[in-house]
């Protein structure tokens, strides 16, 4: 008699067969072209219209994909109506990355990670993939759950970002820095209410460093902000010190390579 399987094995094997099946449309012309471009991408379906088709027929080409001409007054991609797609959708499977070692090991090289602790809004991270792509950040890393997953949205954007700058979903941030950590990274977490500015706590020379940051609002998680090694703040002139997420990512990436 064949022996049941657990409930528990039983349903991460319908997890890993969901997440294997999942798809992400993305849309708009810079979005598109870059997945095009981008040889990890496994890529299902183009719909373009005459007009995007015209505009990309060189990725189209070099890409091998056929495809699909829809009218600009009624596009037939399965996305939001009032997407602004430009007449561009591509329908994916998300990007593996690899493992947090393969991408994040410092190698005898400055290092430099983003970590996110419950940022959900895809606009905020498409922004901050922009800039640590910019300042040659090894990785944004958030977790599974409560993180804006790979959307349209987060490409349109990241503008091209998500393509080149890895985008590491962990199943727990704590012990994610506590990797981060062994592999000789210092780990600093953004809070407004820090005592120690982020340009004194950089430390000299240069090694790996790991910016942490929280959501608007709440910001940083007590485990969050326990698992750091010290807590930070950005130096402001006036009174009023809060930065958007994306702005603020922007700001820590400066400063550690002006540091550095």
């Amino acid at each position: 008699m064949k022996q049941k399987k657990p409930k528990w094995v039983v349903q991460k094997e319908r997890d890993r067969r969901a997440a294997a099946a999942e798809t992400v449309w993305l849309f708009g012309i810079h979005a598109v072209r870059d997945a095009l471009a981008n040889p990890m991408r496994e890529r299902m379906r183009l719909v373009v219209t005459k007009n995007a088709a015209d505009r990309l027929a060189e990725e189209i080409a070099a890409s091998g994909m056929e495809p699909e001409l829809s009218d600009a007054r009624k596009f037939t991609a399965p996305i939001d109506p009032q997407s602004v797609h430009q007449g561009a959708a591509l329908e994916v499977k998300p990007l593996d990355w690899g493992s947090l070692s393969d991408i994040c090991a410092p190698r005898g090289q400055p290092a430099r990670v983003i970590l996110l602790d419950r940022v959900t809004d895809p606009h905020n991270v498409g922004a901050i993939l922009r800039s640590a792509e910019v300042f040659g950040a090894r990785a944004v890393i958030a977790p599974h759950r409560h993180s804006a997953p790979e959307t349209g949205a987060l490409a349109k954007t990241a503008s091209g970002a998500l393509e080149r700058q890895p985008y590491l979903r962990v199943k727990n941030l704590a012990t994610t820095m506590g990797a981060l950590r062994e592999m000789g990274y210092t780990l600093l977490g953004l809070d407004g209410e820090a005592e120690e500015s982020l340009r004194d706590a950089i430390p000299q020379p240069g090694g790996p460093i790991a910016l942490v940051l929280g959501a608007e609002g709440p910001g940083l998680r007590d485990k969050t902000k326990e698992t750091c090694d010290k807590l930070v703040r950005i130096d402001a002139s006036g009174s009023f010190g809060s930065l958007n997420v994306s702005n603020a990512a922007a700001v820590s990436l400066y400063e550690v390579q002006a540091k550095s």
